[in-house]
């Protein structure tokens, strides 16, 4: 099995004037291809610096990270760019969707970045759409969606790009338990089909839905191991 992403040593200090506040400690991890993994740990443990690294939006003090295979941090900041759009697709807390955009709109949207014809954008995006039982939702916009879609429009426009790592920060932080339950449904789907999940979470009941959890407390990681 091929690793989606090898970090070693990673580090990351913020310089507040004379004060280096250090927030990931030697922090190594890989995951192979079609896991299922939960980083879990409380506000400020350093979970969302390491999302950051992890999809190629941050950079660390000293370290590596190799995504499928490529050294990212020798890449200058448009190759790095170019391996994000690629590579990884992004769920956040918020959806993070243009309000003025229907959900086919808003979906196509990597592939306006990535030079796909406005033909097969509109194709891809639908079949995204299909793909999270929103079919019927195509021409909606934002305001008419409850959450629990507006989030599954956002995984849709994840998965678009045809990434190799779905990259989740607080996916269900605000939903409600029955949202919350679809969308962790849905990852499984995802995952069962082959694609590997990283999902950052404080929510051990959300963390459990994973294969495999790993702790992060004060910038330092523990492998707990398979989550059941």
């Amino acid at each position: 099995m091929s690793l989606v992403l090898k970090l070693d040593h990673i580090y990351k200090d913020y310089n507040l004037g004379k004060l280096v506040v250090p927030v990931l400690k030697d922090v190594s991890l890989y995951v192979e291809e079609g896991e299922y993994v939960a980083i879990m740990g409380p506000s400020g443990s350093g979970k969302s610096t390491l999302m950051n690294i992890i999809g190629c939006l941050d950079r660390p003090t000293s370290g590596t990270y190799e995504l499928n295979g490529t050294d990212v941090f020798s890449q200058n900041d448009r190759a790095m760019a170019a391996m994000r759009l690629s590579g990884i697709g992004f769920v956040f807390q918020n959806f993070q969707l243009l309000s003025r955009q229907t959900a086919l709109d808003n979906v196509a949207l990597p592939l306006i970045y990535a030079g796909v014809r406005k033909k097969e954008r509109r194709q891809r995006a639908f079949e995204a759409l299909k793909r999270v039982g929103l079919e019927d939702r195509v021409t909606f916009k934002p305001t008419q969606l409850s959450g629990g879609q507006k989030q599954r429009v956002a995984i849709a426009r994840a998965m678009v790009n045809n990434p190799k790592l779905l990259l989740a920060d607080e996916p269900t932080g605000a939903l409600d338990s029955k949202s919350s339950e679809q969308v962790m449904q849905l990852f499984q789907m995802l995952n069962d089909d082959g694609i590997t999940v990283v999902m950052i979470t404080h929510d051990p009941g959300i963390a459990r839905h994973a294969k495999r959890i790993v702790d992060i407390f004060d910038g330092v990681i523990s492998e707990r191991g398979d989550a059941s």
